[in-house]
């Protein structure tokens, strides 16, 4: 059983996280454990038609954002990783500077310590030099950097595929390969890529 800690910010698009929960729960393997910041909650209610208790069902685990003393704040407690979908600039700056005072940055700064993915979706713009700064000490921390832009190769007919192949690739890098991704120019079994 694969382990995911999925963590949802007070940044616009909450729903990368609860659309990651969704797509997450059709697969046998993978085990998601929750944290909800408070401003998260707040934005959840703002920007979707779920309740928080939804979002919270929708998980395998479910872990309070103050709790420092919980599973996933110790590098013994085996998981794939971290994504943060969305990620603000505040939950950045906190991963960024190793500022662990509650468990969404305590659970990423374990897994960067244990060498672990922690890829964090990004949501604000424009951004000024500071913002640019903090995404440079993130990655040399080893976090990865995924803001959801849009791939338009994939020709998405509603929001929701567009949110879907953002958080599709995002899953990517944690090795889970799910049928809603469109791959830019997958050939079928059998089929012939024409020579230019």
């Amino acid at each position: 059983m694969k382990r995911l800690i999925v963590a949802i910010t007070g940044a616009s698009g909450t729903i990368f996280g609860i659309r990651a929960l969704h797509m997450l729960r059709s697969q046998d393997d993978v085990e998601t454990h929750l944290i909800l910041s408070p401003s998260a909650a707040r934005t959840i209610v703002e920007e979707t038609d779920y309740s928080v208790d939804e979002v919270k069902a929708l998980a395998d685990a479910v872990h309070a954002f103050k709790d420092i003393g919980a599973s996933i704040a110790s590098g013994s407690f085996l998981t794939q990783g971290m994504l943060v979908a969305p990620c603000s600039i505040k939950t950045l700056s906190g991963i960024a500077n190793c500022y662990a005072e509650e468990l969404i940055v305590r659970a990423a700064d374990v897994c960067l310590k244990e060498r672990r993915r922690v890829v964090l979706m990004l949501r604000e713009t424009p951004l000024h030099a500071g913002h640019i700064a903090l995404m440079a000490q993130a990655t040399s921390n080893g976090a990865i950097i995924m803001p959801p832009v849009p791939a338009f190769y994939a020709q998405p007919k509603t929001l929701i595929e567009m949110v879907d192949q953002s958080v599709g690739r995002a899953l990517d890098l944690f090795d889970i390969d799910l049928p809603t991704v469109k791959r830019w120019r997958q050939t079928q079994p059998g089929a012939h890529a024409e020579q230019p």
